[in-house]
């Protein structure tokens, strides 16, 4: 798949407004400040693909990129830490809860979190609540430049020792969109979704 051909194609604020032409799309969600924009530029090489920005919660509606005829990057809404009326955080609620365990399209999610404080209550509600959905999550742990090699490491294998009752639901990387940690490795996974 190539993903430096992703082109922005639509928002949506309810489900009756996603892609009717969806084949196969993959989603990613994590919480406001984990890097998810960024993560998502990287892996498509287009540093302005989704709108990154320095206040957390900025993405509040699904957003739809087109990387191939009927496949698609999905952008979620952030959790847990962005600051908005609880109206609007109850609507993204429901309409999350409405993509994730109706959308037959949807092949897999992203799950973004940063290295420095993996696994936070919010992400490991996610991942119970998708895998029991018996959907795949592959997890990125960003900003992995932060840390020093053997940290990062480290981190990498107490995650991946912690989510191991998932089995084979569940894989972990480490990944940096400052210094293209990762990118071909998350590639290859999207790659395996969008094919199978």
């Amino acid at each position: 798949m190539n993903y430096n051909n992703a082109i922005f194609l639509k928002s949506a604020n309810l489900i009756t407004q996603l892609p009717t032409e969806s084949r196969a799309e993959v989603a990613f969600a994590g919480r406001s400040n984990a890097g998810k924009s960024s993560a998502l530029n990287a892996i498509t090489n287009i540093r302005s693909l989704a709108r990154t920005s320095k206040t957390p919660g900025r993405t509040q509606l699904l957003n739809y990129f087109q990387i191939a005829e009927h496949s698609f990057l999905v952008d979620l809404p952030g959790y847990g830490y962005a600051k908005v009326p609880g109206a609007i955080q109850a609507h993204w609620e429901q309409t999350l809860s409405e993509y994730i365990e109706t959308r037959q399209e949807l092949r897999g999610i992203v799950l973004i979190m940063d290295i420095r404080h993996p696994l936070k209550a919010f992400d490991q509600q996610m991942i119970a609540w998708v895998t029991s959905q018996n959907l795949p999550i592959h997890i990125l742990l960003t900003k992995a430049d932060k840390l020093k090699r053997g940290p990062a490491m480290s981190t990498l294998l107490q995650v991946q020792r912690e989510l191991a009752k998932y089995g084979d639901l569940v894989s972990v990387q480490l990944f940096s969109s400052l210094n293209a940690t990762g990118i071909d490795e998350a590639r290859l996974k999207l790659d395996s979704w969008f094919i199978d």
